[in-house]
């Protein structure tokens, strides 16, 4: 199968010789062969693992984003993502990078939660006025 793994800004990861996958959804994990159906799945925050012909398991820790299988292709497009082959170091990077976007989300929805209020507030205000 040929996967292919978009991030918003690059093409994050392409190869042509892919045995199986297991991506994560909300309801649990699910597994492609290449005579799977076609679908589409949407995917939660976790790791997707492949396996090249003939070689070990790799995994992908990928954040919240979509999977579609047409045919022989898989087409993985999600916002985050980082490679690797061993699972305690993956973690770790997870941990890294992933946590410290997820804060700084956090800061923004605050920040936007508190204008948003503001707003709010001064409309009722205005509407009073009138």
């Amino acid at each position: 199968m040929q996967l292919k793994v978009l991030l918003p800004s690059e093409i994050f990861f392409e190869n042509d010789d892919v045995e199986r996958i297991v991506a994560e959804t909300r309801e649990g994990s699910f597994g492609i062969l290449p005579h799977r159906l076609d679908c589409v799945a949407a995917l939660a925050p976790g790791i997707l693992t492949y396996q090249e012909t003939n070689r070990s398991p790799v995994y992908l820790a990928v954040d919240e984003g979509v999977l579609a299988k047409v045919g022989m292709k898989v087409l993985v497009s999600v916002r985050r993502a980082v490679r690797g082959t061993d699972l305690g170091q993956l973690h770790d990077a997870v941990k890294q990078q992933f946590l410290t976007l997820n804060d700084q989300e956090r800061q923004v929805r605050e920040a936007l939660r508190k204008l948003e209020s503001t707003f709010a507030g001064r409309l009722a205000e205005f509407s009073r006025e009138r």
